[in-house]
């Protein structure tokens, strides 16, 4: 299952790019979550095609599509865009150029998150079709691999996304992503408490292709004070409400957080959207953002992704705050909902800690180090009779790290 993403700091990735030619621009830098929303697919090797099947999260099936694992076809087919599988093929065609492996079956059996709403659909099917490829074929690549893989795969399409859209490789956990040129830094964070989140699927259309080409124009260099305020948008101007947001969510300050991203909006509307209007004029996002019933209920709201008539992000005050925002945007715009849950966590009660891959400690607490170290680890205990094995020893220090957790052994925990 991949993850589709809550963010902010759009189109800073692609515009970071840019550094290698101007350097007088600011890095990239955005902060993306990914959801419990996704694709699920069942994979299996074939010997020289690659077999894809699809359905949406409306229920409709496509497919299945079979192309040789012949990089020729595979290029022809990604380059061509015709549909949604054009992605996956822009991956299959990177795997058939980089690595020796032979052809896939890709059944994806459900998917519960929606396309060409600014939800990262696109890279999650990459990034699916990367690991699954690195999975089937032991690839060895670490996430960042498959990021990578699945980036280029991706812009063998059409599509001319920067390197956000595959944060959905993390899954669901905050992370603070920097793009300077070609370089990509990531880094987790930590949430100081939890975060309510209702994404509204806006039911209205979007163009990403055409926000991406009419933003792209304002770069590597400005010709006029309407670009170059579209650069210090997604420069300097990003790279201070970002750092802002790193600080409110370590110190669990929502509301901060929320007026950030009500701010991020407002100069997206000033700076971005008179560059391409058809695309970001939005009325429908805007229509939930003006909405006063809502905002007792809110700490903030945002368009997602490359913005347009896609989805909004709406920051909710508490839980029930989240369930009113639900039912008031059903009734009264008929658009439907996600509740999203970040950060929060159930209590450890039970825990079991092996030991049995400590180093061999003396009772001072000094490791052995001498040519003739004892034959057995002390982290290892001796239990005769019914199991009759040698097991690790639990470490009693549990109890105080984890204020009420219980403490217990199993007896296939074995070395």
């Amino acid at each position: 299952m991949l993850y589709l993403r809550s963010d902010a700091g759009e189109h800073s990735d692609w515009a970071g790019s840019y550094r290698r030619f101007n350097r007088d621009l600011a890095p990239g830098m955005c902060l993306v979550s990914g959801t419990n929303q996704g694709m699920y697919a069942r994979v299996r090797p074939h010997p020289h095609k690659l077999i894809v099947s699809s359905v949406d999260h409306n229920g409709n099936k496509y497919g299945p599509m079979e192309l040789l694992m012949d990089p020729e076809i595979l290029l022809k087919a990604a380059a061509s865009g015709d549909s949604y599988f054009s992605y996956i093929f822009g991956v299959a065609y990177q795997i058939a150029v980089r690595y020796n492996c032979r052809g896939l079956v890709i059944e994806n059996y459900k998917t519960d998150l929606p396309q060409a709403k600014g939800l990262s659909s696109s890279a999650a099917a990459t990034v699916l079709a990367a690991r699954a490829f690195n999975r089937v074929y032991d690839l060895k690549l670490s996430v960042r691999g498959e990021m990578d893989l699945a980036y280029h795969g991706e812009i063998t399409t059409p599509s001319q996304c920067g390197r956000m859209d595959q944060c959905c490789a993390f899954g669901a956990r905050p992370v603070l992503m920097k793009f300077d040129g070609d370089l990509l830094e990531c880094e987790e964070l930590t949430l100081g408490a939890p975060l309510y989140i209702v994404i509204v699927e806006l039911a209205g259309s979007k163009d990403t292709t055409t926000i991406l080409q009419r933003l792209n124009k304002c770069f590597p260099v400005a010709d006029d004070e309407e670009q170059t305020g579209l650069q210090n948008l997604l420069g300097s101007v990003n790279t201070r409400i970002i750092k802002a947001g790193i600080e409110a969510l370590a110190a669990g300050n929502v509301q901060r957080l929320g007026e950030l991203m009500t701010e991020a909006q407002v100069l997206f509307d000033r700076y971005a959207m008179p560059i391409c209007p058809s695309q970001l004029t939005a009325p429908n996002l805007h229509k939930i953002l003006q909405h006063e019933p809502l905002k007792p209920h809110i700490w903030g709201a945002k368009g997602v992704g490359s913005q347009g008539d896609g989805c909004a992000q709406l920051l909710c005050r508490t839980i029930a705050d989240m369930e009113a925002v639900t039912k008031m945007i059903e009734r009264d715009f008929k658009m439907s909902c996600m509740s999203l849950q970040i950060g929060e966590t159930k209590p450890v009660t039970q825990a079991l800690i092996p030991a049995a891959s400590f180093s061999q400690v003396c009772s001072c607490g000094h490791t052995a180090t001498g040519p003739n170290p004892s034959p057995r680890s002390r982290a290892l205990l001796n239990l005769l009779g019914r199991f009759a094995a040698t097991l690790p020893r639990l470490q009693v220090s549990a109890p105080r790290a984890l204020p009420g957790a219980r403490l217990g052994w199993h007896p296939q925990a074995g070395v």
